[in-house]
């Protein structure tokens, strides 16, 4: 998996810039395509952007990693041109969009399966039910459930430490909606970041670590971590425990934690050639790359089905209820897009 940082592209952008510079050229420096939000959605978006500045010299991507939540705000402030969002927009991120005058456009780019997570050394937790999940991270278990044993007879006793995504995080609006049965709402005692990276960090260095993220941060890791294979208890998604791996998270098998992830397009910024250009080359290319960054790609009609909704401008969210949606399969997914 690609692994570059936000500086990277701060020394790439200011090295195009003085490129142009230096030339002497009297043609205007194209505007940047600013692009903030979801860290799950961020390597994506980098490796996109990446690819797309080596094949339009002088085009410049800058990219921000202030979580969905901070992305949307960034969106609807018209501060930047793209938000990245591991959920679909809320209601309340609608009107704060509806009240500045801000329309936007909805492309799903990719399917993504949180992953639950142990430390290499951890030799009792090979599966845990939704149900023990819940146990560990609901509200109610602040305070109360501290150690391995807690939360199945036989395991360690021993306490259980927690990383897991920052509220401002698509992710922990998911997860805690597909776990803890309402989104943004968990115990509050655990090790929070906006940073994936910080919390394999945290789960690679401690045997008694727990944590949740994104499939392509797994990936990357895979001997730095376990995952935990997840049992929801509904015979129709397989019997016993799933592992996430791309086939279980693509069919929905790998539920209640396999999810759609998505770009927003501010509709104001829609018709700038360097956001067309960009957006254009994200759909075409999409499949190739998200594979590559470690997630998993839409089925190539859906990529073009996306490609079509940017091409006609289409705004607004095809998720009525807003939010985090558990249990979106591709195939819910398409008949959403082709929903009137």
């Amino acid at each position: 998996m690609r692994r570059h940082s936000a500086l990277t592209f701060f020394v790439l952008s200011l090295a195009l810039a003085l490129a142009g510079c230096g030339r002497g050229s009297s043609a205007p420096a194209v505007p940047p395509v600013q692009v903030d939000g979801s860290s799950t959605v961020f390597p994506i978006t980098e490796a996109m952007a990446e690819e797309f500045q080596n094949a339009n010299p002088g085009h410049r991507v800058t990219i921000g990693v202030s979580g969905t939540g901070g992305g949307f705000k960034k969106l609807c402030a018209g501060e930047v041109a793209i938000a990245g969002a591991s959920r679909p927009i809320k209601k309340p991120e609608i009107e704060a969009c509806a009240r500045a005058g801000v329309e936007f456009i909805e492309l799903p780019i990719a399917y993504d399966g949180l992953v639950i997570a142990v430390n290499p050394t951890n030799d009792w937790a090979e599966s845990m039910t939704v149900a023990e999940l819940k146990s560990v991270w609901s509200p109610e278990a602040q305070g109360n459930i501290e150690r391995w044993s807690q939360v199945r007879p036989g395991w360690p006793d021993s306490p259980i430490r927690l990383f897991g995504a920052g509220v401002d995080s698509g992710t922990y609006d998911y997860f805690t909606q597909a776990v803890v049965g309402k989104e943004h709402t968990s115990r509050g005692d655990y090790t929070s970041s906006e940073d994936d990276n910080v919390l394999v960090k945290g789960v690679a260095g401690d045997k008694q670590a727990l944590g949740f993220f994104g499939y392509a941060y797994y990936k990357s890791n895979p001997q730095r971590m376990k995952a935990v294979a997840i049992d929801d208890g509904n015979p129709a998604n397989g019997t016993g425990p799933i592992m996430p791996t791309p086939d279980t998270v693509r069919d929905g098998t790998y539920q209640p934690l396999s999810r759609p992830i998505f770009i927003y397009v501010a509709r104001p910024e829609a018709d700038r050639p360097e956001v067309i250009a960009f957006v254009d080359f994200y759909m075409t290319h999409g499949a190739l790359l998200v594979d590559e960054v470690g997630y998993i790609p839409l089925p190539a009609d859906a990529y073009a089905r996306v490609k079509n909704r940017f091409t006609r401008r289409a705004t607004g969210s095809v998720f009525a209820k807003g939010g985090s949606q558990v249990g979106m399969t591709i195939e819910k997914l398409l008949e959403a897009e082709d929903a009137p």
